[in-house]
């Protein structure tokens, strides 16, 4: 399934001109991480086109001031987590109450390579917040989902993938350890068989699953990153700001970022299509030699990893 389709975008294409001709009208979509970054961008870009969106968020105040005036999106009032799947359920149970179908769930919060951290139940923090949250999440809103009759899922990965294939034996670096770069790569690594698992058992149930890269964007996610890693990334200008002073197929603005997203979440070329790792507004290919720039691991996109992941995470994690 990883074949390019060509699309007809490129990495210069924006969120915006993604949903230039597309009625959202009458769809319900939830964006994790949707009040910053490229969580934001693309619920501006889907709540322009006509969509209700739905955004959660762990810090309530400071997404109240970034959501503030924007038509058609609404914050949920309370605390949601991530890391926390008390918060989750809560949200689960007030969205349901409200709402009796879920037409878009986009998976775009999380944490990038921090220090060691675990969570209340003794889950490493980048596992946590990434794949596990959202695990449990989608398996909330199952039943809104279903009752789409079309929904879309659509989950975050990164390029850091490559980094590491998700580790059964030791995902929390209990027994390992701790790197930061292999923990925030077996976590995308996570988050792309999700997509995986996702499609294929509930794709009788019309429900079709995405993962994106969104490229390399300089957001809030790299805060907790030096000046000097972020130099060496090349991600810091001339004038000390962090950013780049060019950009190319890999490094982005945020609305070229949240073009493969909303790509993946809206666009009929992908009527179908689902289990696929996307980017640049088009189906990824499969990484197969070490001087490609692009495409994804074959590890990301195994069904068999991503089925047995899906059936264990109870089992993986606390």
């Amino acid at each position: 399934m990883q074949q390019p389709i060509p699309s007809g975008y490129s990495a210069r294409t924006t969120a915006n001109h993604i949903v230039q001709n597309i009625d959202l009208k009458g769809k319900i979509i939830i964006v994790t991480g949707g009040s910053s970054g490229l969580g934001l961008e693309s619920a501006k870009a889907l709540a322009a086109a006509g969509a209700k969106v739905i955004v959660p968020a762990r810090n309530v105040s400071k997404a109240s001031q970034a959501l503030a005036g924007i038509p058609n999106v609404e914050l949920y009032p309370e605390e949601m987590d991530l890391s926390n799947s008390e918060t989750i359920e809560a949200f689960g149970r007030w969205f349901q109450s409200r709402h009796d179908k879920l037409d878009i769930l986009i998976n775009s919060a999380g944490v990038m390579a921090i220090p060691l951290a675990r969570d209340d139940r003794g889950n490493e923090m980048q596992i946590s917040a990434n794949y596990l949250g959202h695990y449990h999440l989608i398996n909330n809103l199952l039943p809104q989902l279903k009752k789409a009759n079309g929904a879309r899922v659509v989950t975050l990965s990164s390029r850091a993938h490559w980094y590491s294939a998700f580790n059964f034996d030791d995902p929390n670096f209990v027994h390992s350890p701790y790197d930061k770069w292999l923990a925030y790569g077996q976590a995308k690594t996570a988050d792309a068989l999700l997509s995986v698992a996702v499609d294929e058992l509930f794709k009788p149930d019309n429900i079709r699953a995405f993962t994106v890269h969104p490229g390399s964007i300089v957001t809030g996610l790299s805060h907790a990153l030096s000046e000097d890693e972020l130099a060496a990334f090349g991600a810091i200008k001339a004038n000390g700001e962090r950013g780049y002073e060019q950009y190319d197929n890999e490094r982005k603005t945020i609305s070229e970022g949240a073009a493969t997203i909303v790509w993946c979440a809206v666009s009929p070329q992908l009527n179908g299509y689902g289990g696929v790792y996307c980017e640049n507004c088009d189906i990824a290919p499969l990484h197969t030699d070490d001087s490609m720039t692009v495409g994804v691991k074959g590890w990301a996109v195994d069904q068999a990893a991503a089925r047995r992941l899906w059936e264990e995470t109870p089992r993986l994690f606390q």
